[in-house]
């Protein structure tokens, strides 16, 4: 991977991942629930004991989220660099953006690993698409602008 494209990539990681996990973390107060609880929620997507692991479950999880984070914003990044025009309006196709991740994640991921889980209330409709919009696909369009835009990522 070119290094023009990996310090905005880790940027928006840092980024979009804290804003989305610090909204995650008070929704789950809200809820009385435990945030390192979510944690290791999060974790036993891939690994499915997670749940039972204590505070080593609740860092993979934190692990987790980031790695998915990246994987995100990879994609919008590469994207960007490659389709230019998406650099020109990045609240338009920050929010789009937004929406994708929302239904790769709500729709497809999520429900194949928990199944249980849906349908889902329209009030975590909302906040998802809230979270998924605003703290992950704008932030991470807007830092796409930012490093992206006056140089070629592949330069």
């Amino acid at each position: 991977m070119p290094r023009s494209i990996l310090k905005p990539i880790l940027l928006a990681t840092a980024v979009a991942g804290t804003l989305d996990i610090l909204a995650a973390t008070i929704l789950t107060l809200v809820r009385g629930s435990q945030p390192m609880g979510m944690l290791r929620f999060v974790a036993s997507g891939p690994f499915h004991g997670a749940t039972q692991w204590g505070s080593q479950g609740s860092l993979l999880g934190l692990a987790v989220h980031f790695a998915l984070m990246a994987v995100m914003v990879t994609v919008f990044m590469l994207a960007a660099s490659r389709w230019r025009r998406l650099l020109e309006k990045p609240l338009l196709w920050g929010l789009l953006y937004g929406l994708a991740t929302y239904v790769v994640m709500n729709l497809v991921v999520v429900p194949l690993r928990w199944p249980a889980a849906f349908p889902p209330s329209p009030l975590s409709v909302a906040t998802q698409l809230f979270c998924h919009i605003v703290l992950v696909g704008i932030p991470i369009a807007l830092i796409a602008r930012r490093y992206l835009r006056r140089r070629s990522a592949f330069a």
